[in-house]
């Protein structure tokens, strides 16, 4: 039998490809199937950001003359609506499982010792075990992070009602999307970044997003020295004596690996389980995958690695390749990325066309963004960037060619649908053109 631990991405892909190729495999999940993607972070932002875009698309249309209200928001029914979806959702990939041939043991804690195996007190024999425990969220190390009105990713569903004044402690993709999402809601909310928003990004495609981010006040560089309140939360001090109040505190300042459970594996300082690319941990026949590995923290890319451990438990040598992994971000646009890993090369950017959902924001002169980076001596698209509506979507596709060897002169022969608001196409026609006049 092959033992599998936690049902988010990494657990559950990994579990449904060994019984598919005829292993008896039972997975251990303490809570619901789907991880934390479906109850508490991707999805939730996905049906949160649906209904912000919604209300900031009314409220352009409203600027415009074309409708004569824009709709307010029940937090509550968001709540209870979110949770009835996630409930389907969850009894959709449950039934998946199962027909894949998984057992799914719901409601015990799976735990290892060296190469032992338990289900909560109790030893099981196991050939091989797939170690996917997950992520929690990373909590600071300052006063007050326990009141009343202090949320993670995780707790937030508990929010009673939309606070009037909400602080973002963090500089990641969460803290940006979240902000975003409770700014449409009619939240007034501030970011703090002990360092920077977004800092990792390119300049350009961070301008572009920090256009959504309009209304957001934005400290960077400010550590939060204390949560204050009696009770519940009633401010943030800043480390630079700085003090805002605020109804409700968002926490989204990162994931740490969730590997308690998991003893006399090695690991590294901040508790992730080390593998190599085989996804084999220190102790033979233990694999491990997603978010307890550590970084990048990606579903598609804890799903990949489910099934790479998967692959190497069935004796099939595989590793795992992170290059050319889109990740993305969701605010009143998607805003998607993905690079070869290949240094250098020539950068070019280009006003989005305007397609769906970006057709109103013309009249204040905003489409979106498209970047692209080629090599100029073999024409080959190293890097991609767009900001735009089905951004995500696009830098999928682009992503895996990417990784194919795709040069900006096949993009010659490409016909692609419109109306769209792929500007990828027709920045990489023009990159051919100018490698072309360039070597005569």
């Amino acid at each position: 039998m092959i033992v599998v631990i936690g049902g988010g991405p990494a657990g559950r892909f990994g579990a449904m490809h060994l019984a598919q190729a005829g292993k008896e495999v039972r997975l251990i999940e303490q809570r619901r199937i789907g991880g934390q993607c479906l109850h508490e972070r991707c999805m939730l932002v996905c049906a949160l950001n649906d209904v912000a875009r919604l209300i900031e698309y009314a409220r352009t249309q409203k600027d415009l003359g074309i409708l004569d209200s824009v709709p307010a928001v029940s937090y509550p029914m968001i709540r209870r609506r979110v949770c009835e979806v996630q409930e389907k959702l969850s009894s959709v990939l449950d039934a998946e499982t199962r027909a894949a041939g998984v057992e799914v043991v719901y409601g015990a804690e799976g735990h290892l010792e060296g190469s032992r195996a338990f289900i909560d007190d109790e030893e099981i024999r196991a050939d091989a075990v797939l170690a996917a425990t997950g992520s929690r969220a990373a909590t600071p190390a300052v006063p007050g992070t326990d009141l009343f009105g202090v949320y993670t990713y995780r707790t937030l569903s508990a929010m009673p009602d939309l606070p009037r004044r909400m602080v973002v402690i963090g500089g990641g993709v969460a803290a940006a999307e979240f902000a975003h999402i409770f700014r449409a809601f009619g939240s007034e909310v501030e970011i703090v970044a002990r360092h920077g928003l977004l800092r990792d990004l390119d300049p350009k495609v961070r301008s572009a997003v920090l256009r959504d981010l309009a209304g957001v006040c934005i400290r960077e560089g400010t550590p939060v020295a204390s949560i204050e309140g009696a009770g519940r939360v009633r401010s943030v001090l800043l480390s630079d004596g700085g003090e805002i109040e605020a109804d409700a505190v968002l926490l989204a300042t990162g994931l740490v690996p969730r590997s308690e459970s998991l003893q006399g594996l090695r690991k590294g300082p901040d508790g992730a389980i080390i593998v190599d690319r085989q996804m084999r941990t220190s102790v033979e026949n233990v694999y491990a995958a997603g978010d307890v590995i550590g970084p990048p923290y990606l579903t598609p890319a804890a799903r990949r690695e489910g099934v790479v451990a998967a692959e190497n438990i069935l004796g099939r040598d595989t590793v795992m390749d992170y290059e050319g992994i889109p990740q993305a971000l969701s605010l009143r646009y998607d805003y998607a990325f993905a690079s070869t890993g290949a240094d250098g090369g020539v950068t070019l950017s280009a006003p989005a066309p305007a397609g769906p959902g970006s057709f109103w924001d013309v009249t204040k002169g905003w489409a979106g963004l498209t970047q692209i980076r080629v090599d100029p001596e073999t024409g080959c698209l190293i890097g991609a960037a767009a900001g735009v509506p089905g951004a995500s979507a696009l830098l999928s596709y682009l992503g895996y060619l990417m990784k194919r060897g795709i040069t900006v002169y096949d993009f010659d022969d490409i016909v692609e649908v419109h109306p769209s608001t792929d500007g990828v196409s027709g920045l990489s026609r023009y990159a051919a053109g100018m490698l072309r006049k360039k070597k005569g």
